[in-house]
């Protein structure tokens, strides 16, 4: 997978001013919550906010730079798009226009499945398939929107849309796994 320079990392680091990796690891922790998770945002004390835009960075009471952090709690859909975008970048080995399924897989695990479980299903369908063999770009953008626009009931799942052959293929597979409505009779 994709490699980060020293010089890429100590500007990184620079700019969010985290010079240990407990307080590296508080970062990756808060930026989980927020932008995977979706749980609610830090919240600032008038401290923080007077001293961050006094110093431009990390006030005495932070123990980084939330700039970005704060930018990101601002826009989230934007911030997690940029990120799941990086991602594909980043997982994509050079001069190719895929990666492979396995690791967009553990990819939707990690990014997608904490708000949308429909990703599980979506794994499970791919790993018993096993025709497929790679997402390209363009998959990889419509199961995000995939996962944001369907129903995980997959109720409002249109077949003649513009969904990927795949994503057709894993709702026909998941609505065959619906258990049958017994009738009673009397």
């Amino acid at each position: 997978m994709g490699k980060f320079t020293r010089a890429e990392w100590s500007h990184g680091m620079g700019l969010l001013e985290i010079s240990s990796s407990p307080v590296l690891a508080q970062a990756l922790r808060e930026l989980d919550d927020l932008l995977i998770r979706d749980k609610q945002a830090l919240t600032r004390s008038a401290s923080t906010l007077s001293q961050g835009k006094k110093r431009g960075g990390a006030s005495k009471r932070e123990p980084y730079n939330r700039t970005r952090y704060w930018q990101y709690a601002s826009d989230r859909k934007a911030a997690f798009a940029d990120l799941y975008q990086f991602c594909f970048t980043f997982a994509k080995p050079p001069q190719a226009r895929n990666i492979d399924l396995e690791t967009a897989m553990a990819l939707w695990s990690v990014l997608l499945a904490p708000r949308y479980p429909i990703i599980n299903d979506l794994t499970t369908f791919l790993t018993e398939k096993g025709t497929y063999k790679g997402a390209n770009k363009d998959i990889w953008n419509m199961v995000h929107e995939f996962c944001r626009a369907v129903d995980p009931s997959l109720d409002n799942y249109e077949a003649d849309g513009a969904w990927p052959s795949l994503l057709d293929d894993f709702v026909g597979w998941a609505k065959s796994k619906e258990p049958v409505p017994v009738k009673e009779e009397w």
